[in-house]
């Protein structure tokens, strides 16, 4: 038959719609399998090969599942919230919803038209009141236990998105939405208390399968330390600076501290500093700095002294200078931080501009030339002089602050709050009302959802304020509690929301009366295998990942972890090796190379292309060898053989089903299909093959081509789909070759090859190598010295 990609794909993506072919059953007796993908942003520009490849991992595993006999939950839906529609939306003057409806179906078509094997009934989308009531419901129960505040500080703020952006959302000083410069601005921002969770986060990596290198990034981000809080006092004052520090140990060597320019103290003490000029200046310059500009290790030292009050180091009493510096944050530890030149190369370089004396307390290198920061003998240290172990340094110091009342051993974390609003309209509404008499109130559970009001300016006010504020009927409302007047919180929920419990919708979708029920929680839950980018392994896993520890803490779901097992793929870069972008006029659209070559191709291409975990560059060549295979595969229907098994065949198709069966649950796309490729040629050469092989070798095809191998399954009479047929199983006995060839040598060079019976013992071998005859040309008349055997190698005869 030929490959008539046309009109198969749209023929068989009809049939498993009507059949409802992939549609998921609570409660079935079969055993259970949830996989599940980063539900994709409907954006305007709709579907790239990057989904495509992101999606095709847990699809093939998911249709594997399926015909080994697994319930599949593989459910797809929409995180549709986000400043990129509203952008869109103020720029067209079109309401988001109506844009996001419209997307949301062309994405749907697109991604149909791909053939991926989603159970379509249980599709989400988070800006569905219906989905965010219970965004909303979650909300509230952090709120009620005390996980939601409100606090006034310095924030990362996009001023061309005219909102707050989390630090997540802005790595690099960039604005993660439109990739402007971020500044640092005064505001009130709401918070999720996520740092309370941060041990039980580290704790959870331990009973998860994710990549070592997903693990690493968590914990890094979260950024667990042990150490000691340590006081200082100011001198004549009864003020005490806490610092924390991994390194008490080198206390006996702090020569001056560092407070961050917005330390309370400053303003405190305004009187007693004599140069609050220029500290006002110094303090006005770090308003203009974003956060990441400040921390960078690699610019230039600048800070400012504190004339007029100075600390005291309260291991040996001695004055201190207190400067200000930018790159210390008051958002970071306690806000002011020991400074110990000697050991430690930032340090050490401010110390040198400044003219600030360096102690060196641990022997090693050359302090004259730079900082050193290895470990070694404790000296001028008093009673830790000549420890020689670091631990045993840090103990005994830990030991000596408790003892004098200086301060305690603790830990600190590098991860912060989570800064949780956006002062813009297309978010979840906070479901806060501010009122005053009783201070701040939730809406009433059963008034849940609070839905968005329809609005046709959603421009946000010049000073960042949300469009909502702009609304009497929306913000003017009654106290829950007084029944007085009172105000609605006018910010709205970060993107993040929605996609922080999705997956848990995806189980009971349709339910109103909590997020999902508990018997079918206790029948799916947690999620067998997640896939997605390395990009969102500091965001939406860790902000998904403390969400379902909350749930689970306050009984609402049935397991700790939300994701058993953790995949990523690799970029799809453009034919120049570059990453795709429309500037550079290298991106892909799927659509077209479906409409080109088929959606088999398309599917089977983007894994076959390398290893799934790694960047490759798209290559137009391949994406026409592999639809060469596929015609190949179609033209097996015209080479049947009568009778059951080709012996020919029969261990070549056993190893295929053994490498194929074993390479897709590692993740090894790429080899399985080059492993099909070789049984065809295999194929080809033989000739022909019977029908019942043609049919495990397309079951072998399903998960990566299944409109083509549904259609030649049809041809050949088989009984209702491919896609719900038994998975093929190996003999292992069958899958060793009934004999072995290898080389034979005589005084190490090659003289010919062997052929004998699998399993022969070394005499058999040695016997049917000397009957070779170029072999037995070379060793004619000669006296044999040695013979070397190494089984299923080679043979070496040495003689003189």
């Amino acid at each position: 038959m030929r490959h008539n990609f046309k009109k198969i794909e749209p023929k068989w993506q009809a049939k498993w719609e009507e059949q409802k072919a992939f549609n998921a059953a609570d409660f079935s007796d079969k055993p259970k399998f949830y996989g599940l993908v980063e539900f994709p942003y409907p954006s305007g520009a709709g579907m790239h090969v990057g989904h495509i490849k992101a999606y095709s991992s847990v699809e093939v595993i998911s249709r594997k599942r399926r015909m080994q006999g697994y319930n599949v939950l593989f459910p797809i839906g929409f995180d549709a919230f986000g400043l990129p529609t509203e952008n869109y939306a103020i720029k067209t003057a079109t309401h988001p919803r109506e844009i996001t409806d419209k997307n949301i179906e062309r994405f749907s078509n697109q991604l149909k038209k791909v053939g991926f094997s989603f159970d379509w009934s249980r599709v989400i989308d988070t800006t569905d009141h219906n989905f965010y009531k219970w965004t909303q419901w979650i909300f509230l129960k952090m709120f009620e236990k005390g996980l939601v505040f409100r606090d006034t500080a310095l924030v990362n703020y996009c001023p061309s998105c005219k909102v707050v952006l989390s630090n997540e959302d802005s790595q690099g000083g960039k604005c993660d939405i439109c990739h402007s410069d971020v500044v640092q601005k005064q505001k009130t921002v709401w918070y999720l208390r996520i740092t309370e969770y941060a041990d039980k986060l580290l704790d959870g990596l331990k009973d998860v399968d994710y990549p070592a290198n997903v693990k690493q990034q968590q914990e890094n981000w979260i950024g667990r330390s042990t150490g000691a809080f340590v006081n200082f006092s100011v001198k004549d004052t009864d003020e005490k600076l806490k610092i924390y520090t991994t390194r008490p140990d080198t206390l006996f060597g702090v020569t001056f501290m560092v407070i961050a320019p917005e330390h309370p103290l400053i303003d405190k003490y305004a009187d007693k500093i004599s140069n609050m000029d220029a500290v006002t200046d110094y303090r006005t310059e770090c308003t203009k700095k974003t956060e990441f500009e400040r921390t960078q290790l690699v610019k230039d030292k600048t800070g400012v002294k504190l004339e007029g009050i100075s600390a005291i180091n309260p291991l040996n009493g001695k004055e201190i200078p207190i400067f200000i510096a930018d790159y210390v944050m008051m958002g970071y530890g306690t806000g002011a931080i020991m400074a110990v030149p000697a050991h430690d190369q930032r340090d050490y370089d401010f110390a040198k501009k400044f003219g600030i004396d360096i102690i060196q307390v641990i022997k090693g290198g050359d302090i004259e030339v730079e900082a050193y920061t290895g470990d070694g003998e404790m000296i001028n240290s008093d009673f830790l002089n000549g420890f020689t172990k670091k631990k045993d340094s840090i103990k005994r110091m830990l030991e000596y602050l408790a003892e004098e009342g200086i301060g305690e051993a603790g830990v600190q974390y590098k991860m912060k709050d989570w800064a949780f609003n956006r002062q813009r309209y297309w978010g979840e509404p906070i479901p806060l009302i501010h009122c005053p008499s009783c201070g701040i109130v939730a809406v009433p559970y059963e008034e849940l959802p609070l839905e968005l009001p329809k609005i046709d300016n959603f421009e946000p006010g010049a000073d960042g304020e949300s469009p909502l504020a702009k609304i009497d009927s929306y913000v003017n409302c009654t106290c829950p509690k007084c029944k007085g007047a009172a105000k609605r919180e006018t910010d709205t929920m970060p993107q993040w929301a929605g996609s922080s419990w999705y997956f848990l919708r995806y189980i009971d979708p349709n339910n109103d009366n909590s997020l999902a029920d508990m018997d079918k929680l206790n029948y799916w839950m947690p999620v067998d295998w997640y896939n997605g980018g390395m990009e969102h392994v500091t965001r939406h896993m860790i902000y998904s990942r403390f969400w379902h520890h909350f749930l689970y803490d306050i009984g609402a779901v049935n397991t700790e972890e939300p994701y058993a097992k953790r995949s990523i793929q690799g970029l799809i870069l453009g034919p120049d090796g570059e990453k795709m972008s429309k500037s550079k006029g290298n991106v892909i659209d799927p659509l077209d190379i479906v409409e080109e070559y088929g959606a088999d191709t398309l599917r089977t291409y983007v894994l076959f292309m390398g290893d799934y975990g790694a960047a490759a560059p798209w290559n137009d060549s391949s994406v026409k060898g592999c639809k060469r295979f596929l015609e190949r595969v179609a033209g097996l229907t015209d080479m049947i053989k009568d009778g059951e098994v080709t012996k020919e065949l029969e261990v070549k198709f056993h190893k295929t089903i053994k490498k194929v069966s074993s390479d897709i649950e590692e993740t090894k796309f790429n080899t399985a299909i080059a492993a099909l490729m070789g049984l065809i040629n295999d194929i080809y050469s033989n000739g022909g093959l019977t029908k019942p092989e043609l049919i495990t070798f397309i079951k072998l095809l399903c998960p990566f081509a299944p409109h083509l191998t549904e259609e030649i399954y049809e041809e050949l009479g088989g009984d209702g789909l491919l896609s719900l047929a038994e998975w093929p199983e190996y003999d292992e006995a069958k899958t060793v070759d009934s004999s072995m060839e290898i080389g034979v040598q005589v005084n190490g060079k090659l003289k010919g090859t062997v052929v004998y019976p699998t399993g022969a013992d070394k005499d058999t071998v040695l016997d049917l190598a000397k009957k070779v005859s170029g072999v037995a040309t070379a060793i004619d008349g000669k006296t044999v010295v040695k013979e070397i055997y190494v089984p299923n190698k080679i043979v070496n005869i040495v003689v003189k």
